[in-house]
């Protein structure tokens, strides 16, 4: 993948095909530790200890259609290339929790991407889950659907003018956090 924000949609994919119905995303860099660290949590159906030992195996997924899951461990190999790695947790009927890090100023991190984007569009696609995005940098934006819903009073994330609002208010935290979409 060529950049984190997708590797941050396949997670959150990942989850909602687990049953999620929160999920939270935090994204974290901190210049004086040159970490990049991404931790997604979910309160999907978990995964058995089994699946555990296979997760990272690009031969292993829990798809019908197809015997391949490559995103986990391209995740792992971009983590690894800069010398940082993954953990992963998850109990059976508790959800799941993975954590990526990065060396911020490797050369061979990929860059960010459009993180906004990507939160934007599993809302828009997503109304009945929740999504909690911190973004932390310099300062700290929190987006959470639970309390976009509950000031929307009923009025659905998917229609025309939220979903404007909701496009232009998380550009607008995650570029003040992070100081430009791409970095």
């Amino acid at each position: 993948m060529r950049d984190i924000s997708l590797h941050i949609l396949d997670i959150a994919e990942n989850a909602l095909r687990a049953g999620a119905s929160l999920i939270e995303i935090d994204v974290t860099i901190d210049d004086g530790q040159d970490l990049l660290q991404v931790r997604v949590q979910d309160n999907g159906c978990g995964m058995s200890g089994e699946m555990m030992q296979k997760v990272r195996d690009p031969f292993t997924t829990s798809r019908e259609t197809r015997h391949v899951g490559l995103g986990i461990p391209l995740l792992c190999a971009g983590c690894e290339r800069t010398g940082r790695g993954v953990s992963i947790s998850s109990a059976k009927g508790r959800g799941t929790s993975l954590t990526a890090e990065y060396a911020f100023s490797h050369i061979d991190r990929p860059p960010i991407g459009d993180i906004a984007e990507t939160l934007f569009a599993l809302t828009a696609m997503n109304p009945g889950v929740d999504f909690v995005l911190t973004a932390k940098r310099n300062g700290t934006f929190v987006f959470d659907t639970r309390e976009v819903k509950q000031t929307l009073q009923g009025v659905p994330v998917t229609s025309p003018e939220v979903s404007a609002f909701l496009n232009g208010y998380l550009k607008e935290g995650t570029e003040q956090v992070f100081g430009g979409s791409n970095i």
